[in-house]
């Protein structure tokens, strides 16, 4: 018979951890007796695994919590008529999406975006800013440093191993992998791209669309002609 499990309460009050404790106990309780292989991954890793990444492009720090998730979720988890675990599939819902351009001074945006800056990322490949196109300094990206930029319970480097280690788990291939975080880096990219009124038209205009300027990287990480992408937003 179909169980249901209804995880609710207050900001602050152990929504998501409580969540991933259940998530993880279903996954060890029902796992299928045979020998586990140590190169295969196995399904319910790959459940598990989809913590960090949900955490770091869903959660963020506000007034009241660290670690908020800042969407709604509902997960299944399908099991086989012996009780083996069979798979899992998440629907997500209304994510706060004023949050990627503004936040309020004591708060963060999502986990992500700080973690594409941190030195593990200089192991990934030839360098996870280099392949992402962005500085040290995350103050130069005014949609993510409008509050706070570090959080004392969050070692933002390490969750960046454990999202890393995540995609990998779950199959991402590299070219998969890595659209995800140059995606993510272009959304940073956009906030510095300026635009001025030409004459006295009411339309605007991006002059400094170099493969240097805001509006070149942004373009280059999703894979598009700057030129193009400014006629469309100005047309």
């Amino acid at each position: 018979k179909n169980q249901a499990m209804l995880i609710t309460g207050e900001s602050g009050a152990g929504k998501t951890e409580n969540t991933k404790k259940v998530i993880t106990y279903l996954a060890m309780v029902a796992t299928g007796s045979g020998k586990k292989s140590e190169k295969k991954v196995s399904l319910e890793d790959q459940i598990v695994a989809t913590n960090p990444i949900m955490e770091s492009y869903g959660n963020a720090k506000t007034s009241r919590n660290d670690n908020s998730s800042r969407f709604g979720k509902f997960i299944r988890i399908h099991f086989t008529g012996s009780g083996k675990l069979a798979g899992c599939d998440i629907v997500s819902y209304l994510l706060e999406k004023s949050r990627i351009t503004e936040q309020q001074e004591v708060e963060r945006s999502y986990h992500i975006f700080y973690q594409l800056l941190q030195p593990y990322g200089d192991g990934i490949d030839n360098g996870l800013k280099t392949k992402c196109q962005l500085s040290d300094d995350i103050y130069d990206y005014i949609y993510v440093s409008q509050g706070k930029t570090k959080v004392e319970s969050i070692d933002d480097n390490e969750e960046l191993e454990y999202t890393e280690d995540a995609f990998n788990v779950l199959g991402f291939s590299p070219d998969e992998k890595f659209n995800c975080y140059m995606l993510t880096a272009a959304v940073m990219t956009y906030g510095g791209v300026e635009f001025t009124t030409k004459g006295r038209d009411d339309q605007a205009e991006c002059q400094a669309i170099g493969p240097d300027t805001f509006a070149g990287k942004a373009a280059a990480l999703c894979g598009v002609d700057a030129g193009a992408l400014i006629k469309a937003f100005c047309k």
